[in-house]
């Protein structure tokens, strides 16, 4: 029953929903194909960020509610999707850049309201904390721990069937992803926390399944992940890792409450 219930978290980051964001763009960064979606009206503009395996039609149920509010943006890591791979490392620092040079492409201005799921989470982590005059909000989706793999999380930890799951499951993108994750964590962890940019922090708390040493390592993270962000909300939903498709309207009413408190910051901080 572990097995089954630990593999449940696995296939959750790997298969999304048959649900579609509409309008798919392909657009040429630099010398790279970028597929991106780009709708609505308004600002701060909300910028997602897919996890471990997954593209951009994991926020199809959450798109529809945020597009009517406010511009929004979402896209296609490199190799994923109809992205193409960069010869870059797939590690957080890259994937920075990468999605910031789509927004300049893009002319979508900051400061944004960063959406990160799972490992998406982590590199959205990265993006506030390094440029934090960009970001008006940040709304961590059951994110990646910046301590995620080490002790017990640790992928050589893992059990035997869930490494060749793993293994024989996901793209070379997503293992060269994992492969980066504990350096992309410790880059994270470096970095101060800007206190004036508000965070909102949603926690799945059905995701790790029957105990076991791997899941109960998750939930510590999972609750310690608000307590690196003081003054966060934190949200425990009634949900898999996979809230985006499992509980939608939960992401929906965290991006909201991020884009009202970006606005009424703005309102008072207005742009010189």
């Amino acid at each position: 029953m572990k097995k089954w219930q630990l593999a449940g978290v696995l296939l959750s980051l790997l298969l999304g929903g048959c649900a579609k964001v509409p309008g798919a763009a392909i657009s040429t960064v630099g010398e790279r194909k970028v597929e991106y979606v780009l709708a609505g009206q308004g600002a701060p503009v909300v910028v997602f960020e897919n996890g471990l395996g997954a593209t951009l039609d994991w926020w199809a149920k959450v798109w529809p509610e945020v597009v009517v509010q406010t511009q929004s943006l979402a896209y296609n890591r490199a190799g994923y999707g109809h992205s193409e791979p960069p010869p870059q490392p797939r590690d957080g620092a890259h994937v920075v850049e990468e999605l910031r040079a789509l927004l300049r492409a893009r002319q979508v201005t900051p400061p944004y309201v960063l959406v990160g799921h799972s490992l998406g989470g982590l590199y959205m982590q990265l993006f506030a904390r390094k440029y934090p005059n960009e970001v008006a909000a940040l709304v961590l989706v059951d994110s990646t721990h910046p301590d995620q793999v080490k002790g017990a999380g640790n992928p050589d930890s893992w059990p035997t069937w869930l490494k060749v799951a793993f293994r024989l499951a996901t793209s070379d993108t997503a293992k060269q992803e994992l492969a980066a994750l504990d350096a992309t964590g410790d880059v994270v962890s470096s970095l101060q926390v800007d206190p004036s940019v508000p965070v909102f922090v949603l926690s799945a708390l059905r995701a790790a399944g029957a105990p076991s040493t791997l899941a109960d390592d998750a939930d510590k993270k999972r609750a310690d992940l608000a307590r690196l962000y003081p003054g966060s909300i934190q949200v425990w939903v009634d949900s898999g890792h996979g809230i985006p498709l499992e509980k939608p309207e939960a992401v929906v009413q965290a991006i909201q409450e991020a884009v009202r408190a970006a606005r009424a910051a703005l309102s008072l901080h207005p742009a010189q």
